[in-house]
């Protein structure tokens, strides 16, 4: 069994562990009541009253149901290793919470274009479905998002943008996906939920900005690899993306090209085959930290991975 890296354990048991307390307050019988935590630390919508700005990292850790725990952690122990191998810890952990933040900032954005297109600022009341009156602002306090999604979201996007062509087993399919297409076939579906306006009490648009903001993120530390570098696994990133770039030299290089020099020739042939070697070397301890995560690693391949990343 594949160790779990450090950052994705905590987040596992810090989700939890806001579960349960949310559970055990919502149970609870004293003279306050029972205590809804997802009220309290639950994204508002922003113009409401009980919005406050701490809710853009905290919502992230509440959620709704077992259900909706359940699949967001099973989600996170599956990938969340792995891509935590490659990024590293600390820029892990970063890009979880911005991948959150940004799904909180996105649903904000979606809960202001419906609260202007059916006119709320301009009535002082709302009639829901059961025929009851409520004033507005009660109405908007309403408007609630929690959950991890918008996050998990973001490292399944990671997890197929680094390894494209991992081929998963997703039930109940009888045959394995790549990765790349897992990712686009969620894609295809927040997207044709958010333009059908499924109303179904998920925030789609929350998990599209996630991938969104994922996007952007890994797009930027793939040009600046050494950007918030991390010693525990960041120089794999920055391997990882090197290894890319050989590929790619590799694929549209001539094979025509030679030298005329027949010396000159066996020292590019040995040149290549210790470059070649060395690669080699580096594509097992990649492999390693997908399968095992980085803190698996010796400390001769953990000194190999960062004179090959600093080369």
């Amino acid at each position: 069994m594949s160790r779990m890296g450090y950052i994705t354990k905590s987040l596992l048991l810090i989700n939890i562990f806001a579960f349960i307390v949310s559970m055990v307050c919502s149970k609870m019988l004293g003279p306050m009541g029972p205590v809804d935590l997802n009220s309290i630390f639950g994204l508002h919508f922003f113009m409401a009253e009980r919005f406050h700005f701490y809710q853009l990292f905290t919502y992230m850790f509440m959620h709704g149901g077992f259900a909706h725990l359940f699949f967001n952690m099973f989600a996170l122990w599956m990938f969340g290793s792995t891509v935590e191998g490659v990024l590293g810890s600390n820029r892990f952990l970063l890009f979880y919470i911005l991948c959150g933040v940004g799904a909180g900032l996105f649903q904000e954005v979606a809960q202001f274009v419906e609260y202007a297109l059916e006119g709320i600022a301009s009535v002082s009341a709302i009639v829901d479905l059961n025929g009851s009156v409520m004033p507005v602002q009660e109405y908007l306090n309403m408007w609630t998002t929690v959950g991890a999604s918008g996050s998990i979201y973001g490292i399944l996007l990671a997890f197929g943008m680094l390894f494209p062509n991992q081929r998963l087993f997703i039930f109940p399919l009888p045959f394995p996906i790549k990765a790349k297409w897992l990712v686009v076939f969620y894609a295809l579906i927040e997207l044709y939920s958010v333009l059908a306006t499924v109303n179904d009490g998920v925030a789609h648009i929350a998990h599209l900005g996630g991938m969104v903001i994922a996007f952007f993120l890994l797009r930027h530390w793939r040009r600046h690899p050494y950007s918030y570098y991390s010693h525990s696994g960041g120089g794999a990133f920055a391997a990882w993306k090197r290894k890319r770039e050989q590929k790619r030299k590799q694929r549209y290089s001539s094979p025509y090209s030679h030298n005329s020099s027949t010396a000159h020739d066996r020292d590019d042939w040995n040149y290549n085959a210790q470059r070649k070697a060395s690669q080699a070397e580096i594509d097992v301890i990649l492999d390693k930290i997908r399968r095992s995560g980085y803190d698996s690693l010796s400390k001769e391949e953990k000194q190999k991975l960062f004179d090959h990343s600093t080369k």
